[in-house]
């Protein structure tokens, strides 16, 4: 069983283990090893923070780690996970690392790790990673003080992810869009603003003001009633919200409505599928997506390929299988001709854009799907037991399976990145799927809670 890495890198309470300055250094030392590319180099390595106040710790840990080792490192400071992915393309460093928690609260961090080419870590190559941090301690005796490794600032790192943002639409214009831009006092607080104004568009930005403790704290895509109210009050004709570290994105079309992951794959992929640009005529989705999208590209003789729930399940299907759009519900949109990872601020590009071409409202692009009603309920838990061996539980989830039938499914599993556990259920009738829903989620508190 694995002690530092979960679904997305290494995660926890900030100062506590195993997010410490200790483990950072470590992690630095053994990254040095695994991840360079060739012995005859020396191994260059990038890093990128969100605003939490505890990436300062981390930064300076890791970067230790990673000099003590004879690799240098290239800082840019705050700027959004899909950004830290491409930067590390265009500095050809042998990795990239983001120190974040993405939407979870200020008092967590994380650091995760992107290979070469701006992909994800495999779960063989994290284990090594933990082998080495866990194993005996990593020797720096080898590294002589001429080799150690240096440290540098990079000041145009901003603009060259600004630059590259804009070039995935071509740099369309945005002249006549007045959008509500929410950058959830996190990572992006910098470039999303610029991005979309360059472009022309009438951007007004709401928490953007971060001071280390206000990250995701009611705003962002957690929260998109925040932006929903600012697009109403302003007669916006949409609005975006991003995660803390701006790798998700949920929108808000100018009625109010809230556009999920779900919505937005939809519009896009359909988008695609109509240009004949969607690879091989299908795109990738996880569990939790709503069956009414396996409907909807059907109907437009498209495919539907379902993953385990996680980005990282959607990109290796992409690239195992050469798909080039994918995503989640939960707003994790993976536009592969462009980045190698979701992107929130791309993903809200290609949307705008294909509203300035079809000359449509938001409103008008999401109408296509038709959502069945769908309930999830997140129970916080104490550990994560086995749901087998929770007998209640498994006795409600009989239940729901009986009364449900074939109209309906369900699916029970803990967040990979969290400590919950998601109860999500579908079915024609919502208050039906509401009651079964939080029966189960009882039985579960009750255990586990």
């Amino acid at each position: 069983m694995r002690k530092l890495f979960g679904t997305d890198g290494v995660r926890g309470t900030a100062n506590k283990y195993p997010v410490t300055s200790e483990i950072a250094l470590q992690l630095g030392k053994a990254a040095a090893i695994v991840l360079r590319n060739g012995e005859k180099k020396k191994p260059v390595f990038l890093i990128g923070k969100d605003t939490r106040l505890s990436g300062y710790m981390l930064e300076n840990a890791l970067t230790a780690g990673l000099t003590s080792m004879g690799a240098d490192v290239l800082l840019v400071g705050p700027m959004p996970t899909p950004a830290i992915a491409h930067l590390t393309r265009s500095f050809a460093a042998d990795a990239g690392i983001m120190i974040s928690a993405s939407h979870n609260p200020s008092t967590d961090n994380g650091i995760k790790f992107f290979d070469s080419k701006g992909f994800k870590l495999p779960d063989e190559v994290e284990d090594k990673i933990e082998n080495l941090v866990l194993g005996k301690e990593i020797s720096t005796e080898h590294i002589n003080s001429k080799n150690i490794g240096r440290a540098y600032r990079i000041d145009d790192a901003r603009g060259r992810y600004i630059e590259f943002a804009k070039g995935t639409v071509g740099n369309t214009s945005l002249k006549g869009l007045k959008i509500v831009l929410d950058c959830s006092n996190g990572a992006a607080y910098k470039v999303a603003p610029l991005i979309f104004r360059e472009l022309g568009a009438d951007v007004i930005t709401i928490n953007n003001t971060p001071d280390g403790n206000n990250i995701n704290e009611e705003c962002g895509a957690l929260h998109p009633e925040v932006v929903r109210a600012a697009v109403l009050g302003h007669s916006a004709d949409a609005g975006i919200t991003l995660d803390g570290d701006a790798d998700r994105i949920i929108m808000v079309d100018e009625k109010g409505n809230i556009l999920d992951g779900d919505f937005l794959l939809a519009i896009g992929g359909l988008d695609a599928l109509e240009k004949k640009r969607l690879n091989k005529n299908t795109i990738v989705v996880t569990q939790y997506t709503n069956l009414a999208f396996d409907d909807l590209f059907n109907k437009n003789k498209g495919k539907v390929v379902r993953t385990k729930n996680g980005d990282r399940y959607v990109i290796d299907e992409m690239n195992k299988s050469g798909y080039n759009i994918g995503g989640e519900f939960s707003g994790h949109i993976i536009f592969s001709d462009h980045n190698s990872t979701g992107d929130g601020t791309i993903a809200g590009l290609q949307i705008l854009k294909i509203m300035k071409e079809r000359n449509k409202k938001l409103s008008q692009l999401a109408n296509v799907l038709k959502k069945y009603p769908q309930v999830i309920v997140n129970v916080n838990v104490r550990e994560k037991k086995p749901l087998d061996k929770m007998m209640g539980a498994v006795k409600e989830i009989k239940n729901a399976e009986s009364v449900l039938g074939n109209k309906g499914r369900h699916l029970i599993r803990y967040s990979g990145t969290e400590m919950k556990a998601r109860v999500m259920i579908e079915g024609p009738d919502e208050n039906l799927i509401e009651k079964l829903a939080n029966k189960i989620a009882d039985e579960i508190r009750k255990e586990v809670g």
